[in-house]
């Protein structure tokens, strides 16, 4: 579904469902959901997110995005509490199984790939040590700020590209066992939150063409950093999965 971008006292006076979202970046949260509000048909309008705006800050309770509110409830920030608000606007198409096993997969599913300590959040700390480490990633400034926001610990660098590349092989492998059923989706043969995860993910290793996502060109050269180890986990199969869920699904060129 098109959206409107609207200024912050339009957005706060404004009822129905508003999203604060980041400018020029495809950032993977807010992607997932703008993904998620067009598989259900929802009608909705965007708001960018601006760190110097108080206004915006104290309706959305903070400085983050994405963040959606509905009419007067209270402002959702997580992954889940977005995607729970759709399934509850728009229970058509369903987006989590009902059936408790499929359901409990795609919950675990989804929790690896957007969680703290999942692949988007790991893959994010890793391209912030980059950036300190001045081998590529975020610039020193964009790292700094991040690092201090997600939890970067000096400490615990030596774990992050591991843990990137275990989950990378979890879901190439889970995909090549669904592709070898016959499927190319991660849970039976439909569409489920866990494909847009996974798809809007992929931006933090490699973002789609400039023709189908215009951003801005240093933070695409910061997503493009692979060290060798963790451009070897990065089996085409995830790319490839991306690729058709933009096609088949969600809407091109990305609107940022």
């Amino acid at each position: 579904m098109p959206f409107q971008y609207l200024s912050t006292a339009d957005a706060i006076a404004r009822r129905g469902l508003r999203m604060v979202v980041i400018g020029n970046i495809p950032s993977p949260w807010g992607e997932a959901a703008k993904g998620i509000f067009h598989v259900k048909g929802l009608e909705w309008s965007a708001v960018r997110l601006a760190y110097d705006d108080e206004n915006l800050a104290r309706w959305a309770g903070q400085r983050s995005a994405p963040v959606v509110v509905l009419d007067d409830e209270p402002p959702r920030s997580g992954y889940m509490e977005i995607l729970m608000l759709a399934e509850r606007l728009a229970p058509q198409p369903a987006l989590l199984p009902l059936e408790p096993r499929a359901r409990g997969r795609a919950v675990e599913l989804a929790r690896d790939l957007c969680d703290q300590h999942g692949l988007g959040w790991m893959r994010r700390l890793q391209l912030v040590n980059a950036g300190l480490q001045k081998s590529g990633g975020f610039s020193e400034r964009v790292a700094g700020y991040l690092g201090k926001k997600y939890g970067f610990s000096a400490a615990d660098v030596e774990s992050y590209g591991p843990r990137v590349r275990e989950l990378l092989g979890r879901f190439a492998a889970a995909l090549h066992a669904q592709r070898a059923a016959g499927s190319d989706y991660y849970l039976g043969t439909a569409l489920t939150a866990v494909d847009i995860y996974s798809a809007a993910i992929m931006a933090l290793f490699r973002p789609l063409p400039d023709a189908q996502c215009r951003m801005d060109p240093a933070i695409r050269a910061a997503f493009e950093t692979l060290d060798a180890e963790t451009a070897a986990a990065l089996d085409p199969i995830l790319l490839e999965h991306r690729d058709r869920i933009y096609s088949r699904h969600l809407e091109l060129p990305l609107a940022l």
